[in-house]
């Protein structure tokens, strides 16, 4: 293994946010990416953290990330969300996701959560089938619902 894993430190932040940047053209939306450095940074490290990122990094590069937070499952309890695992297109298949995504598996162990949860794109069969061989349940009943911050605002002024 010729990276390392670590927790991310804010001066990585414009890496990840590079990261980021790059999942969303991979998942074909690349205007999506609304948030900023400074999102990051500010939502990252003020004295209330919104997030973890572990960071793979290969000869001073950040080459991956992994970025959760802790929500609450009213059936399972103190649960990570897994917000987003990435590895850059070039590094991929030497290890650096698994690396990452075991940090964080570690990490809820460590910290007695009782669930990590995230969503998989479906027609990312290399990463759900990743998933399920690491012991993963692939919830097939299950469908994201979302509301962004225009159809938010336009439901509050309607009710």
């Amino acid at each position: 293994m010729n990276f390392k894993v670590r927790l991310g430190v804010e001066k990585d932040m414009q890496a990840v946010f590079n990261l980021i940047t790059e999942l969303a053209v991979f998942e074909k939306e690349p205007e999506a990416v609304e948030i900023t450095v400074a999102d990051l940074v500010r939502d990252g490290f003020s004295e209330n953290p919104k997030f973890k990122v572990y960071v793979a990094e290969q000869e001073n590069n950040i080459i991956g990330i992994a970025l959760f937070y802790e929500r609450f499952s009213t059936w399972k309890g103190r649960t990570i969300h897994l917000e987003d695992l990435i590895v850059t297109e070039s590094k991929q298949k030497i290890g650096a996701g698994k690396a990452l995504y075991t940090a964080v598996l570690k990490y809820a162990q460590d910290h007695n959560f009782n669930r990590v949860a995230w969503e998989v794109i479906d027609w990312n069969t290399n990463a759900i089938e990743f998933y399920k061989s690491t012991g993963a349940t692939y919830l097939h009943d299950w469908s994201v619902v979302q509301m962004n911050k225009e159809s938010l605002a336009k439901f509050i002024q309607n009710n």
